[in-house]
């Protein structure tokens, strides 16, 4: 009744410092929030150029185009948009920076047919690929009144079916308003990728020692390359003066190569199955998840097909992957560990988060709507599914530890004497049935039979002829086991198998022997402890370990013989 009441007081302790940190996290997150949002309202005002656009796409015009409401069909690779307008006669800032989004496009900006800003025009001649983000352009206060002329000149296939929102900020806030409107992204970023640095590190060294660390391994690389790609699908690595295209080329890279990493993890759930149908598909899944991300990184490396295209292949590939995982942990179900239950929510949660993700992407390329979405919800889903790996990582691996410990308890236990904790005759048979099987021919037998162990149980009772065992066994393995093994094979009787044959070391070993029952003797009053003993090596003449053991046991009591009779002389 005491234990389950101390097991209850324990888990209700557990379950109320898991309450306590949702509590308090629940508290503080808004405050946080609030306090990164204090000056928000000053730092977003813009001078919005969404209005009055003559845009020209091809052979079609458009005139007073409104950017929020324009759509149209995906220009192709090689296509120009030229979008044209007057700026404002008052913009208000001395020092502004005008915001432009620009996906897969190489860029010419002219003031009154003054070019003063152009991007991507070498990399576009050299057909490489120039990436998707925010483009901050000086834009001073001089230029009001003048037009402004913006060339796009398409470099991939239907990258864009929408021109996005141009405005103008305040230098100073530019950068700090794109970090502020993606605070989650850059918060949840920012955690994935220092916890995955640090962890990969960290079971790098562990992978030295064990192999069952590699799922932590997965799990720490997977969440570096989440982090990576938040970072710059979301823009905020910008802040750090990185080339677009450089982003794009790490936003891409770490994308292809994160459900590898995943795949290498959800193996040991595969393989608990025990299904040879679903390890067949997980074969054909992480080989051509890891042959396409190969060729497609190949393939952009030498600029003959570019990420921006093989995207749509590489997400379809994404989301067979995690109908695949999503199937693995309902079928995984069945062994009713809450574990489970809480993974396959993480599935389903990242599940939805790409999803989400996916339909936005697609509807915004495609389509040209702008989805209403949260920012950075997507690597927050991926932040608990994250935490969720780790919490069934770390009690898979308890669970495993605590199950190694009980085998090695029990093979202990198999092999070992339980009164004086050295090996066993069990260990002992296996051990010269394992030289008889290698053909070793280096080995001696030395048996031993302790003296008066009757009379001594006799006379004072079986606890002083314990400590007679004991006192016995500690002398003969202090002695011999560093040269071999030792055990007790009955009551009295000891053995020990030892790696040499070289009479000069076997007789410094008996000597010592002789030394060290003289010392115990005189630790211990009254022990008189008197060891019997018979020695045979192995030899051309004679290689069998059986008939060397029992030459040396037929040496024993001979010798036992004489010890009697020199006690039994006057």
């Amino acid at each position: 009744m005491k234990k389950n009441n101390k097991f209850f007081s324990k888990k209700f302790l557990r379950a109320l410092w898991i309450i306590y940190a949702l509590v308090s996290t629940l508290i503080w997150l808004p405050q946080v929030d609030r306090l990164l949002m204090k000056d928000y309202a000053s730092m977003s005002e813009y001078i919005s150029l969404d209005d009055s656009w003559d845009i020209s796409i091809g052979d079609d015009i458009w005139h007073n185009v409104s950017l929020n409401d324009f759509r149209f069909t995906p220009v192709r690779k090689g296509g120009e948009i030229i979008m044209r307008r007057e700026l404002p006669d008052d913009l208000g800032l001395s020092d502004g920076a005008l915001r432009l989004h620009i996906r897969q496009s190489a860029v010419r900006i002219y003031v009154d047919d003054e070019l003063f800003y152009e991007y991507g025009l070498d990399r576009m001649e050299q057909n490489k690929m120039l990436g998707s983000g925010f483009q901050f352009i000086n834009f001073p206060n001089e230029y009001q009144g003048r037009t402004l002329t913006i060339h796009l000149y398409q470099t991939e296939d239907k990258a864009f079916s929408r021109l996005d929102s141009i405005r103008i900020y305040r230098w100073e806030n530019a950068f700090r308003l794109l970090m502020t409107e993606n605070r989650i992204a850059l918060f949840t970023g920012c955690f994935l990728l220092i916890f995955g640095l640090v962890t990969m590190v960290i079971t790098t060294f562990a992978l030295a020692f064990s192999l069952k660390y590699i799922r932590l391994f997965c799990i720490s690389l997977f969440s570096l390359l989440v982090g990576l790609w938040t970072l710059c699908y979301y823009n905020v690595i910008m802040v750090f003066s990185i080339p677009l295209y450089a982003v794009s080329l790490l936003e891409h890279l770490s994308l292809y190569l994160a459900p590898i990493t995943l795949l290498i993890y959800m193996q040991a759930d595969v393989k608990r199955l025990k299904q040879k149908f679903l390890r067949n598909c997980y074969r054909t899944l992480f080989i051509v998840q890891t042959a396409a991300a190969a060729s497609m990184i190949v393939l952009h490396g030498l600029d003959a097909v570019h990420f921006a295209v093989t995207l749509p292949y590489m997400q379809a590939l994404i989301v067979c992957d995690l109908i695949y995982f999503l199937f693995i942990e309902i079928l995984n179900l069945k062994s009713c560990q809450t574990m489970d239950r809480l993974f396959l929510v993480g599935m389903l949660m990242i599940g939805g988060c790409v999803a989400c993700e996916l339909i936005s992407y697609c509807r915004n390329r495609y389509y040209g709507v702008d989805s209403i979405s949260f920012r950075g919800v997507a690597p927050l889903g991926v932040v608990i599914f994250i935490a969720i790996l780790i919490c069934s990582f770390y009690l898979n691996l308890t669970q495993k530890l605590m199950q190694e410990t009980e085998r090695n308890f029990l093979l202990k236990s198999a092999y070992t004497d339980e009164l004086t904790q050295i090996h066993n005759r069990r260990y002992c048979m296996e051990y010269i049935n394992k030289i008889k099987e290698s053909g070793d021919l280096n080995y001696t037998v030395i048996c031993f039979d302790l003296n008066d162990l009757k009379k001594t149980n006799d006379t004072y009772g079986h606890t002083r002829g314990d400590i007679l065992i004991k006192s016995a066994a500690e002398v003969i393995k202090d002695t011999f086991e560093p040269h071999g093994i030792v055990a007790r094979i009955g009551g009295d009787e000891f053995i020990a198998v030892l790696n040499t044959t070289m009479p000069e070391e076997l007789s410094k070993l008996l000597e010592q022997f002789h030394a060290d029952i003289r010392r115990k003797n005189r630790e211990i009053s009254d022990l008189n402890m008197s060891i019997a003993y018979g020695c045979a090596s192995c030899s051309p003449q004679e290689r069998n370990i059986d008939i060397v053991y029992q030459t040396a046991d037929n040496r024993m009591y001979e010798k036992k013989r004489q010890m009697k009779q020199q006690n039994a002389k006057p």
